[in-house]
């Protein structure tokens, strides 16, 4: 009982902390996948890049998920938002915190490589391991091999976030190590066809410091990730739908997720949502349903 109320009344990030810490996150993933693929030759052998990816992601989740939710990749973070699980306006923002951190963090292992006299062509170094398809892919791999793979790839790391996050029955404290086991399997896999990093995000900052075609393809590494992104929120909502019976109200969200609401909406301070008298009554805040633009819209409840 303590604890609940204790997470009730405890003020939550505001918004700025949260693009921060999504900021933040994003260059450290960057920093080490990018860093170690370009060092370590992942074509050849992927196993070092993919694991150490997957280890930050766990790392980045751990340490940060606490302020922000650890999205740290704009699909995760369009899944959350068909998912109902963040406004629209937020999810904007937090994509937009993720490619600055993120091409930041590409800019640092930029710096890091002209110190390296072996790879005197640093663009060059960057593009060996740049997303691509067709004769930019180290297996060949062709346009509708690659799309597949993303989409598909994309749509599970996204289901493995909200099922471990977000579940009704999710254990939030085993989501890193969900999350960032998914991520290092998948680019074990995708690295081969493709150097395919399953995150927007990671393609444009690394695109940016490549040659020319790395831009000219980046259109596939948004597309194919946010569809597969998609697939999964919307199969999210089906199965909360499916999990209730019939006739029932939707899950109504924890105290936390209600004082999150309104701290988000601006409706007032995260103690003011709490309420004064929670201090005397040593009650949890009543649930309430979800106040969401997305939830609303792919409910059918907005045109």
């Amino acid at each position: 009982m303590t604890s609940s109320v204790q997470a009730a009344t405890d003020p939550q990030p505001g918004l700025l902390a949260r693009l921060s810490a999504e900021a933040l996150g994003s260059l450290f993933i960057v920093l080490v996948a990018v860093g170690v693929s370009i060092l370590s030759s992942p074509a050849a052998a992927p196993l070092p890049s993919a694991l150490a990816a997957g280890l930050t992601v766990t790392v980045c989740m751990l340490a940060f998920g606490h302020v922000s939710g650890g999205h740290f990749n704009p699909a995760i973070t369009l899944g959350n938002l068909i998912a109902g699980r963040i406004r629209a306006l937020a999810a904007v923002a937090y994509i937009a915190a993720q490619l600055i951190g993120s091409v930041v963090g590409a800019a640092l292992v930029y710096v890091v490589v002209t110190t390296v006299p072996v790879l005197a062509d640093v663009r060059a170094a960057f593009g060996s391991t740049a997303a691509g398809f067709g004769e930019h892919a180290p297996a060949q791999t062709q346009l509708a091999g690659v799309l597949l793979v993303e989409v598909i790839g994309s749509a599970l790391l996204v289901a493995v976030f909200l099922g471990s996050a977000a579940g009704r029955r999710a254990l939030p404290s085993m989501a890193p190590f969900a999350v960032g086991l998914a991520t290092a399997v998948l680019l074990q896999f995708g690295q081969v066809l493709g150097n395919l990093p399953f995150n927007p995000a990671r393609a444009s900052a690394q695109a940016f410091f490549s040659p020319s075609w790395a831009i000219e393809g980046l259109w596939l590494f948004w597309a194919a990730p946010l569809m597969g992104a998609a697939l999964a929120g919307l199969a999210f909502r089906g199965f909360q739908g499916l999990s209730l019976p019939v006739g029932a109200a939707a899950e109504p969200r924890s105290g936390t997720d209600a004082i999150n609401d309104d701290f988000d909406a601006g409706t007032g301070t995260a103690e003011e949502a709490a309420g004064a008298g929670s201090e005397t009554t040593p009650e949890p805040l009543p649930a309430k349903p979800a106040n969401d633009d997305a939830r609303d819209f792919f409910d059918g409840k907005k045109g």
